[in-house]
């Protein structure tokens, strides 16, 4: 009788429940150390990087092997939308380096040009739009950027994101049909909640490019009471729009079930941004972790430890 083997799954954190980069106020005074110390404590077994580390192996191998630690991506922010491909290449070179020498599945790519999820004094509803044509063209630099990366040997994954061009499911729809195979898809659950969007529905329409989970969970009772032509992403942000798996209003046993059904592998990252005097950083670490190891044993993944 032969058994099909379990899925692999990885479960990593993202720094900014730590320190936010976008909010300053919305950071915890730790250390790298810490940081790296209380993920360990919570079980998590990768990180994705974060402003206050090192960009060398050299200096930051020694700290992540003494937490147990591996990196597991990390933001990049791009601006090939506007900027085309050139300047990108020569912005991404040192951060692709760093992350093919730490061993990184990839590094997230976030479209920043036109974005307004950094400026708090922009309103959700002012994000800008692009037609579908000005879509087809940016999905097919993208592709070639993202064919790039992987053929130096760091592939990218493509972050959906609120206030961003991108943002919508309709929106990461046209995207996707106009893009290729050679960028990948980051898929949040979060996000796509916030935005409006079916996260089942894009799970099932793109999982063949899924190539990174982010398991941020929504407070939905936030997100509802927003007025969105007055408020500004990091006013949702500062309220309390996101948490970790396990304390908002996402269902991430049904969500890591269908990610199971698709046949995903390798990493679910959190990444939930809140006030760390609020939501303390450690507990909310152990807090998702723990109803991350709960929702994939009932979908039959295997963890890494």
């Amino acid at each position: 009788m032969t058994t099909t083997p379990a899925l692999k799954a990885k479960l990593g954190i993202a720094p900014i429940a730590w320190w936010n980069d976008d909010l300053a106020e919305l950071s915890d005074d730790v250390s790298l150390e810490e940081c790296l110390r209380q993920a360990s404590i919570a079980g998590f077994t990768g990180m994705e990087t974060g402003r206050r580390f090192p960009m060398n192996m050299a200096e930051l191998g020694p700290i992540l092997d003494r937490f147990g630690i591996s990196v597991c991506g990390g933001w990049f922010s791009g601006t090939v939308l506007d900027e085309g491909l050139a300047p990108n290449k020569d912005r991404i070179r040192a951060q692709m380096d760093f992350f093919i020498a730490a061993g990184a599945p990839c590094i997230v790519y976030g479209e920043v040009a036109r974005s307004i999820q950094g400026d708090r004094s922009k309103p959700l509803a002012t994000k800008p739009k692009l037609s579908e044509d000005q879509i087809r063209a940016y999905a097919h630099d993208m592709t070639e950027f993202g064919e790039w990366c992987a053929e130096q040997g760091m592939p990218l994954s493509y972050h959906h994101h609120m206030a961003a061009v991108i943002e919508t499911e309709a929106e990461l729809d046209l995207f996707m049909k106009h893009s290729g195979a050679g960028i990948p898809l980051l898929f949040d659950a979060g996000h796509m909640a916030f935005a409006g969007g079916d996260v089942l529905r894009v799970l099932d329409n793109h999982h063949a490019r899924i190539s990174h989970v982010h398991t941020k969970d929504v407070r939905m009772e936030v997100i509802n009471s927003l007025d969105r032509s007055r408020e500004s992403f990091l006013d949702a942000v500062m309220k309390g729009a996101f948490t970790v798996p396990g304390d908002g209003s996402l269902d991430f046993e049904t969500i890591i079930k269908r990610c199971a059904t698709h046949g995903y592998q390798g990493w679910f990252v959190v990444e939930a941004e809140q006030d760390p005097k609020v939501s303390p950083p450690l507990a909310m670490a152990q807090k998702g972790h723990k109803e991350l190891l709960r929702v994939m044993a009932a979908a039959g993944y295997e963890v890494e430890v």
